[in-house]
């Protein structure tokens, strides 16, 4: 029979470390889980990359883009997370969603990282309702503001 609480038992959703009875240095374990829950809380990434930036702080997230290269070799798609001195690594799940900063807009993973296309404002047709037209485009105007559409 296999030992359940094992030092690599992890949560499944964001790979947080579990403790276990009587665990020596705790304070590892619950800092590593802190780090990894202050980025994952609201994730913002800074933008998509291939290979770490030059520069980077603790806490800067960045898409892994593909094909991976250097320290994010095999990362393809996941969150790389900047803990200063070392990368932490968020395998995606379905419907985790994440706001990128380049792109100013909420991405969604649905088997991969997907973007909302950009909607036009209305235009054209036979006949025309400038209060709906006006009221469409504030609606659209006010997604696009909150991130939760993309910039045309």
């Amino acid at each position: 029979m296999t030992d359940p609480i094992a030092l690599g038992v992890r949560t499944p959703r964001h790979s947080l470390p579990l403790l276990y009875p009587g665990q020596a240095q705790k304070e590892v374990f619950v800092n590593e889980a802190l780090a990894r829950l202050d980025a994952l809380a609201q994730p913002v990434i800074t933008s998509t990359l291939s290979a770490p930036p030059a520069t980077h702080a603790a806490g800067d997230t960045f898409l892994v883009a593909d094909p991976a290269s250097a320290e994010w070799t095999g990362q393809e798609g996941s969150l790389a997370i900047s803990q200063d001195t070392h990368w932490e690594f968020q395998v995606p799940y379905e419907g985790m969603r994440i706001f990128d900063r380049e792109q100013e807009t909420i991405r969604i993973w649905r088997g991969g990282w997907s973007l909302s296309p950009p909607i036009p404002d209305p235009a054209g047709g036979a006949v025309v309702d400038d209060e709906a037209r006006g009221a469409i485009a504030t609606l659209l105007e006010s997604l696009r503001a909150l991130g939760i559409l993309p910039a045309n």
